[in-house]
């Protein structure tokens, strides 16, 4: 038995926002997606791909990150470009993915789970600087932990603090981009 189940998260997820969002987090056989409720589903789903782990954590950070109007929308209605993405589009990209991502490391912190920044561009002909990006990544770590947790993160974070007897959250936790080569 693994100690990272999806299906913990989807537990997890459901106690600390079923009642107050009508939110679900659901696994998913292909790509990940937010669908907010309609004729036919009465609640909103955070649809993760192929059950992974981080697949639903990084989901998860994009549903904190998104208004009450954004949750209204298919994929929060926001743009996507997919992997293949030239120098000016993958810092588009970057430059949107640094807020999600530094949840989503706080969210495998929280959950004992390794982290990897993602610049999801492997197929793209502009190499991003992942170091670069990371510490973008890291500096909104820093900040959050400085200045406070939005709301809903931080019930998650402390969600799976309890639920897999992690310590709070500290910058100490957080590793420099270079520690981690």
């Amino acid at each position: 038995m693994t100690k990272h189940r999806y299906q913990d998260l989807t537990v997890i997820f459901d106690q600390c926002f079923f009642t107050d969002f009508n939110t679900r987090l659901v696994k998913g056989d292909d790509e990940p997606v937010y669908l907010p409720a309609d004729a036919g589903c009465d609640h909103h789903r955070i649809i993760f791909a192929h059950g992974y782990f981080a697949s639903a954590l990084h989901e998860i950070s994009h549903w904190c990150v998104a208004g009450e109007a954004r949750r209204q929308l298919v994929d929060f209605g926001y743009w996507y470009c997919p992997d293949g993405r030239d120098m000016q589009t993958q810092q588009q990209f970057e430059s949107v993915e640094v807020t999600p991502q530094s949840l989503e490391w706080m969210f495998s912190v929280a959950a004992g789970f390794p982290f990897n920044v993602s610049c999801d561009n492997l197929n793209g002909d502009y190499e991003p600087d992942r170091i670069a990006f990371q510490r973008k990544v890291h500096q909104k770590v820093a900040s959050y932990l400085q200045q406070g947790i939005p709301e809903r993160p931080q019930r998650f974070i402390e969600a799976l603090n309890r639920f897999y007897g992690t310590p709070p959250l500290t910058l100490s936790q957080f590793p420099w981009p270079e520690d981690l080569c």
